[in-house]
């Protein structure tokens, strides 16, 4: 296939090319792979300028998406891609394999940097996810901050760069610019530009919360070397509409929802129910607003069947069109799977199967459904019957349908249980929402700009 860049794709490509470190932050369906590669055959074989290029992504799309974009695009063509991906032998073997570009899984960048030790080889770097280098005290952002004056060239991919709040950045643009723009330390980075609200035991800061005016300084700080964009700005995105079903829970069911949210134990027949914190209580209450729950031998608890009901009644209502659902936990889909004659999406095959027409209604989990998956050809449908606490999971899922080549209007569903954790999940997810686009407005590169062939 030919590649006609839009405007605002030949923009980035061009910004990749003039700055040795860039971020790119640009919104789901809107090309970041192609953009990167296109800019990789110029400083490849036309400037070379770079010899060897590392991408570090998410297993599934180190494996399949960067292959499958080189495969599409004629101007690609030439680009060798080696996977470093397997066991030790098969990662050390793809790295002895002659190729411009290596891709290797995020888990695996410690392994890589030990294997190298002081020879590191690649000149550039693609870190396609950039947020999931988030953590400053992650074993894979502190070896890749071993090598990193090492890299020549370093491009960083996502479309939610703080999808928690901007004490997520600060990591994520050290590996662009070595801690230039906001410190060399995630310590000075927290204690500039946030203060904690409150103490644990009077002397431990905890819940930092950004200084006044902080927001504005940090944008202004990353603005040089990063670009965002938003696809709706840039796109003609499919129509997408929202539909909350709300099911609601007997008295009886209510009941044991109630006391295992009150007393942290809800007592069996022949075991417990406990959540030892918080964080566990939080996770329990979401197994049982879906209708199961697991006791403290990990074995299935039935607790209702109305979010199955619901399910079973929009899949009806489909009448005969693909459905996509989501599921949170194992026994919602064996239970799903019990029900319902479906399929799942889990390999290289299962997708191609799906986008064939293949699978009428499809399981998948969204941390399996996440970045570089596209899903558009084989429906237009989802159904949310577990969520997820992740802003980024639920927004990266719902861009497998809707997204640039999707042709029909998406619908998204969200079974929520009435009066339980289902609907404070989902409020959260809208107040993050509004927190990320703060930071995705405030780097955005205008499109007066691009069309000026300006900067």
């Amino acid at each position: 296939m030919s590649y006609k860049p839009h405007g605002y794709q030949q923009y980035c490509t061009d910004f990749i090319l003039e700055n040795s470190s860039v971020g790119l932050l640009l919104d789901m369906g809107l090309g970041k792979s192609v953009i990167t590669l296109t800019a990789l055959v110029d400083l490849l074989q036309d400037r070379f300028e770079i010899s060897k290029v590392l991408v570090i992504a998410p297993l599934r799309v180190a494996n399949i998406t960067w292959l499958d974009e080189l495969l599409k695009w004629k101007h690609l063509k030439n680009l060798r891609v080696s996977r470093v991906l397997g066991s030790a032998k098969e990662r050390t073997m793809a790295l002895y394999t002659k190729a411009d570009i290596y891709t290797i899984n995020r888990e695996n960048v410690p392994w890589l940097v030990d294997f190298y030790k002081n020879d590191w080889p690649f000149d550039m770097v693609i870190i396609d996810e950039l947020s999931s280098f988030k953590s400053p005290s992650a074993k894979r952002f502190k070896a890749l901050k071993k090598v990193r004056y090492k890299i020549k060239r370093i491009v960083g991919l996502t479309g939610t760069p703080a999808p928690n709040g901007l004490l997520d950045i600060w990591s994520q643009i050290y590996l662009l610019d070595a801690g230039e723009r906001l410190g060399r330390t995630y310590s000075g980075y927290r204690s500039r530009y946030f203060h904690p609200r409150k103490y644990v035991n009077g002397t431990i800061p905890a819940d930092y919360v950004l200084n006044e005016d902080a927001e504005e300084k940090i944008y202004e700080k990353i603005s040089d070397i990063c670009i965002s964009m938003k696809a709706m700005e840039y796109l003609e995105m499919p129509e997408i509409i929202f539909n909350k079903v709300e099911v609601e829970l007997s008295d009886e069911e209510m009941k044991l929802y109630r006391k295992m949210e009150r007393d942290l134990l809800l007592p069996l027949e022949e075991s417990d129910v406990d959540a030892a914190n918080a964080a566990v209580l939080s996770n329990k209450l979401l197994q049982m607003s879906g209708g199961s729950v697991y006791d403290e031998f990990g074995d299935v608890h039935q607790i209702h069947e109305r979010k199955l009901e619901a399910l079973e009644e929009l899949i009806e209502a489909a009448n005969g069109k693909p459905v996509l659902i989501y599921y949170a936990f194992k026994h919602e889909r064996d239970r799903i799977k019990k029900r319902f004659d479906v399929g799942e999406i889990n390999t290289p095959e299962d997708i191609a199967r799906w986008n064939g027409g293949g699978m009428k209604i499809a399981l998948c989990h969204p941390a399996s459904a996440g970045h570089g998956l596209n899903l558009q050809e084989g429906g237009s449908t989802i159904i949310w019957f577990g969520l997820t606490w992740s802003l980024e999971l639920y927004q990266q899922a719902n861009a497998r349908l809707w997204r640039q080549g999707q042709e029909h209007t998406v619908v998204i569903h969200h079974i929520l249980a009435k009066d339980t954790i289902d609907q404070r999940v989902m409020m959260a997810l809208d107040n993050k929402h509004t927190g990320q686009n703060a930071l995705i407005d405030a780097v955005k590169a205008r499109i007066e700009n691009i069309r000026n062939g300006g900067h």
